[in-house]
């Protein structure tokens, strides 16, 4: 598999089967992802990735702060959307609930998909991505590099992946539970695993906007 087509098959998948991932290809996906592009080599991440019962006292304690976190950073996304970033996000949601049959009036239904979010959506390696909150904006994008390169690699060895802003909201509570050093908070999660492909969840796509939207190309 060549970048090129990890791109088009990388997708959100958010059903997983229970096949436990080893340690040693976690590690490699980790190790590799960490060849990403850091301006002044800072290489500002910390990764901790859990599986079994780690995963699952780390679960238990975001459940249990439910509500009570006050280091949460809140919402994924700017107050009062603007478009076309608006139309977008709206867009992605409702086909999300229409992959799997949910109609925009079945409010606890659509919250019972988001909780999903808090349980890796099933997923059996829970990924936290770290950042020293001393950190600026051009370290977060060397995040979204590692991010991307993991995810990339994930594909080429046969595994789905999904990102997860979701975990910003409880700071506090995973800092204090993951023992991360005293400036360091949780910036994304990533829930790893094998693709459960029988889910109806995961033959949603996302749609991208055509090229005419966003680039232009100039003095060619």
């Amino acid at each position: 598999m060549d970048v090129t087509q990890a791109l088009q098959a990388r997708h959100s998948v958010r059903a997983f089967l229970p096949d436990a991932v080893d340690a040693a290809t976690v590690r490699m996906l980790l190790e590799g992802a960490a060849r990403a592009a850091s301006g002044g080599n800072l290489q500002p991440w910390r990764v901790v990735a859990l599986a079994g019962p780690a995963l699952a006292a780390a679960l238990d304690a975001v459940a249990r702060a439910e509500g009570q976190d006050p280091g949460g950073a809140g919402a994924s996304y700017p107050p009062n959307l603007w478009e076309p970033y608006r139309t977008r996000r709206f867009a992605n949601g409702e086909d999300l609930y229409r992959s799997i049959g949910i109609p925009r009036e079945d409010k606890p239904a659509r919250l019972a998909q988001l909780s999903r979010n808090a349980v890796f959506f099933g997923a059996p390696v829970g990924i936290f991505v770290c950042v020293d909150e001393r950190m600026g904006l051009a370290q977060w994008l060397d995040l979204g590099a590692y991010l991307q390169s993991l995810m990339l690699l994930a594909v080429e060895h046969g595994l789905g992946t999904c990102a997860q802003g979701f975990w910003r909201r409880y700071g506090s509570t995973l800092a204090a539970h993951l023992a991360l050093p005293g400036p360091y908070r949780v910036a994304f999660g990533v829930a790893l695993g094998r693709e459960d492909t029988e889910a109806p969840v995961n033959a949603m796509r996302a749609s991208r906007a055509p090229f005419a939207e966003w680039g232009e190309l100039r003095g060619f």
